[in-house]
């Protein structure tokens, strides 16, 4: 995902979503609502209790330690319907520990375009929410994406199938398996999904190797782009 670059009041300072994201019939205002120079989510997150009433540095901490998906720090970008010039907003929440990575809607503040006009299940359903995150995850991390799951399979690269549940297999010699360090950034992601706390030290153990062996298998996939990159002070 790029750096943001500084330009106060732009909705796509960051990257996040841009109007290319969406669908036909929507469209993404440049400014945030109210005409802020500032991006207000994490005051959002605040209003809507949506920290859980945590202390948001614990969090934190908590979090640079983990290898789970964040909680913190979702953005929350303003879209309009052209036609009915319905409101809405969406958090998006990067998924940093999916395998592949992605981002996710994680919350949705709708406003008909006038206030006191009734909301209606048609109208949330047409809400198009499975496709915006689909552009945003093809243009953010396509490049990146090594896995498609076709009968129960998860195609690899060099054309080789493998099973989900071989995943927690020993993976082999890096020399003499093909798409080694595709399989170690699955290996890697299917146990961060379980809740391991410690993934390299688990792979290490799998795989009969040492723990500074596994270190570096992750670190290899992390240069190749096939996990994303490691956070100061997180285990595995």
């Amino acid at each position: 995902m790029p750096n943001p670059s500084p330009r106060p009041g732009n909705q796509t300072y960051d990257g996040l979503l841009v109007q290319d994201d969406l669908p036909e019939g929507w469209h993404l205002p440049h400014r945030f609502p109210g005409e802020r120079e500032d991006d207000a989510s994490n005051q959002i997150d605040a209003i809507l209790g949506y920290n859980d009433q945590a202390d948001p540095e614990e969090q934190h901490r908590s979090q640079a330690t983990s290898d789970e998906n964040e909680t913190v720090d979702g953005r929350w970008r303003y879209i309009e319907h052209t036609e009915t010039h319905t409101r809405v907003m969406i958090r998006l929440q990067r998924q940093m520990f999916a395998v592949p990575e992605e981002v996710r809607i994680t919350g949705v503040i709708y406003l008909p375009w006038r206030p006191g006009d009734p909301i209606t299940s048609q109208l949330l359903r047409e809400l198009p929410t499975a496709r915006i995150e689909a552009a945003i995850n093809k243009r953010l991390f396509a490049m990146k994406r090594t896995e498609t799951i076709t009968g129960g399979k998860i195609l690899l690269p060099s054309g080789r199938k493998v099973s989900e549940r071989d995943l927690l297999k020993p993976l082999g010699d890096p020399k003499k398996t093909p798409d080694f360090y595709e399989l170690v950034a699955l290996q890697h992601g299917r146990l961060t999904q379980q809740g391991d706390k410690n993934p390299s030290a688990t792979m290490a153990q799998i795989n009969g190797v040492a723990l500074s062996t596994a270190q570096g298998w992750v670190t290899k996939a992390r240069d190749r782009g096939l996990l994303p990159p490691g956070r100061r002070g997180r285990a595995g």
